[in-house]
C-alpha cells in the first residue's frame, strides 16, 4: 500500500478485513498503543467467516499514522484493506455529478426530451447555429481544459492526476457564480493536438477556462484558441492571477500613498502567472519592473531560448540592472512573488523603499513567512487563506465567465480584466482598507455581481458583447 501524506491531527479511516476468531480487542490495544484513539467504528460487511469494518481514528502526529498501520498489519488474521481521511472521502466518485434540469416521468416528457421532438430543435439550431445558445447547454457552460502538465505545486502530474483539481474548478464555477463547469483532462501535451482538441469540443461550451499548462506552451495554446474560437478563451494561471494580483495593488498603494506611474516593481518567477502581470501592470502605466529568475535578473543584455522572457527582458528593466533577487529589490517598492516558498529574507525586504509592499504568492509556501516581515513591510499579501490578504483567483474566474457568458462575449479582453480587477478592488470601501485588509474574501457575496457587472459594461463598450443582457437595457 502506497503511503498518503496525512495533516497532524488528522482523523483518519482504517478499512479492515478481520476473521471471525479475531477479538477485536486485539486490534484496539494495536490502534492504542501506536497513539492512535478509536473515536467510531462502522460495520461495512459481515460472513460468515470474515466482517470488514471501518475504523475512525484520531492521531495527534502525522508520523503515527504509519506505526498504526503497521501495528494492525502485524495482528494475524486482520488485512489492512486501505486507508482514508475526510478529504479523500469527499473525492470518492468525484466532486460533481449531472443532474437533468426536467425529470422524465412518461412517454409524453420522453418525446419531448429525446425522441421524437427533440428533433424539431435540432433542426432549430441547423438554421439558426446561434440558437445552440439559447437551446442547449452551451449558454451556461465552461470547459475546464488542462494536460496536467503544471498543477499547483505538483508539476507534471498528468492528466488522470489532475482531474480532483479540475473538478474542484467545476465546484466553485457553480458555486459562487451558478456556471455549468466540466473538467476536461487531455492525454497529450503536444501544443498543436490540445489545440485541435480543444477547438473540435468547443461546440459544446460557451466559454474555455485553460488551467495548470505549462510554460511557454501555454501562451502559444491560449493565443491560437483565442484566434480560432468565436467563445471566450481564459487561461486562469495567467490572467487570473494577475486580475487579482492587480486588485490587491490598488488598495495596498491607496495605502502607502504611491502611484502606479512612481513605483518599482520586482517579478519574482517568470512563468506565465508573472508574465501576465508584467502586462497588466506594464498596461497600467508601471514604468520599472524587474524580473528575476533562476538564473537571476532578466535583461535585454542578454538572450533568452524562451521567447517569452526574451519578450520580458525586451519590454522591462529600462536601467538594465542585473545580479540577484536581493540587487533588484534594492530601492523597490513592491515585490510580487510567483516562484517558489523560501526564496525571500528579511534581509533583501530591508533594501526596499519605504514602505515596501510584499506579494508572496508562492504556494503551498509564500516566497516568506509574513510574521517575519510585518515590522518593516507596510502591507503584505500571500496565496494561503491562513493569512490575511488572500490573492485568490477564485475572486475572478467565477464572476468574469459570468459576465462573459451573459453578455455572449466572443472574447476576454484587457479591458474587461482591468474591469475585473477594479471591481473586486472596490469591494474595500476606503473605511474598511488596513495593511490586513487589500482585498475581500472569497466568501463574500458581493464580489461575483460586482465583476458580472463591471465585466459586460466594458464587454458591451469595447464591442466584443453579442448580447445586451436585460438589467442592462
Amino acid at each position: 500500500m502506497g503511503k498518503i501524506a496525512f495533516n497532524k491531527g488528522e482523523n483518519i479511516i482504517l478499512r479492515i478485513e478481520m476473521d471471525s476468531h479475531i477479538k477485536f480487542g486485539e486490534v484496539a490495544t494495536g490502534i492504542t498503543g501506536a497513539g492512535g484513539d478509536i473515536i467510531a467504528i462502522d460495520l461495512v460487511d459481515a460472513g460468515k467467516n470474515i466482517s470488514v469494518r471501518d475504523l475512525t481514528i484520531n492521531v495527534a502526529e502525522a508520523g503515527q499514522i504509519g506505526e498504526i498501520e503497521e501495528a494492525v498489519s502485524r495482528i494475524p488474521g486482520i488485512k489492512l484493506i486501505h486507508v482514508s481521511d475526510r478529504t479523500f472521502l469527499l473525492h470518492l466518485g468525484g466532486k460533481i455529478s449531472t443532474v437533468p434540469k426536467s425529470p422524465v416521468q412518461n412517454r409524453d416528457d420522453l418525446s419531448r426530451v429525446y425522441t421524437p421532438d427533440v428533433a424539431r430543435v435540432c433542426m432549430a439550431i441547423k438554421e439558426d447555429p446561434a440558437k445552440a445558445f439559447t437551446l442547449s447547454i452551451k449558454k451556461n457552460t465552461v470547459a475546464v481544459v488542462s494536460d496536467g502538465s503544471a498543477v499547483l505545486g505538483l508539476g507534471n502530474i498528468g492528466p488522470s492526476a489532475a482531474m480532483p483539481v479540475m473538478e474542484g474548478k467545476a465546484v466553485l464555477f457553480k458555486q459562487f457564480a451558478g456556471v455549468d463547469a466540466f473538467p476536461i483532462c487531455i492525454s497529450t501535451q503536444d501544443t498543436e493536438e490540445i489545440i485541435q482538441t480543444v477547438k473540435h469540443i468547443a461546440t459544446v461550451f460557451g466559454g474555455i477556462n485553460l488551467e495548470d499548462i505549462s510554460a511557454p506552451r501555454c501562451f502559444e495554446i491560449e493565443q491560437r484558441l483565442r484566434e480560432e474560437l468565436d467563445i471566450p478563451v481564459f487561461h486562469d494561471d495567467q490572467h487570473g492571477t494577475a486580475v487579482v494580483m492587480y486588485a490587491g495593488l490598488l488598495n495596498a498603494l491607496k495605502l502607502v500613498n504611491k502611484s502606479m506611474e512612481e513605483i518599482k516593481v520586482v517579478i519574482c518567477g517568470v512563468g506565465a502567472a508573472g508574465v501576465a502581470c508584467t502586462r497588466m501592470l506594464l498596461a497600467a502605466g508601471v514604468k520599472e519592473i524587474v524580473g528575476v529568475d533562476r538564473r537571476g535578473i532578466l535583461t535585454a543584455d542578454q538572450k533568452y531560448d524562451n521567447p517569452m522572457k526574451e519578450w520580458f527582458a525586451m519590454e522591462t528593466n529600462p536601467k538594465r540592472l542585473s545580479g540577484t533577487l536581493r540587487d533588484a529589490l534594492s530601492g523597490a517598492d513592491v515585490f510580487i512573488g510567483l516562484s517558489s516558498g523560501g526564496l525571500l529574507m528579511r534581509e533583501d525586504v530591508m533594501t526596499m523603499a519605504a514602505n515596501p509592499i510584499v506579494f508572496a504568492m508562492a504556494n503551498p509556501d509564500p516566497e516568506i513567512a509574513p510574521e517575519d516581515i510585518e515590522d518593516i513591510a507596510a502591507v503584505i499579501a500571500t496565496g494561503r487563506s491562513d493569512y490575511p490578504n488572500q490573492i485568490n483567483n477564485v475572486l475572478c474566474f467565477p464572476g468574469i465567465f459570468r459576465a462573459a457568458l451573459d453578455c455572449r462575449a466572443v472574447t476576454i479582453n484587457e479591458e474587461m480584466k482591468f474591469a475585473a480587477a477594479g471591481a473586486i478592488a472596490s469591494i474595500i470601501t476606503d473605511e474598511d482598507r488596513s495593511k490586513s485588509h487589500i482585498i475581500p474574501s472569497v466568501f463574500n457575496q458581493k464580489v461575483v455581481s460586482a465583476v458580472r457587472n463591471r465585466v459586460i459594461e466594458a464587454a458591451i463598450r469595447t464591442g466584443v458583447a453579442k448580447k445586451v443582457p436585460k438589467d442592462f437595457r
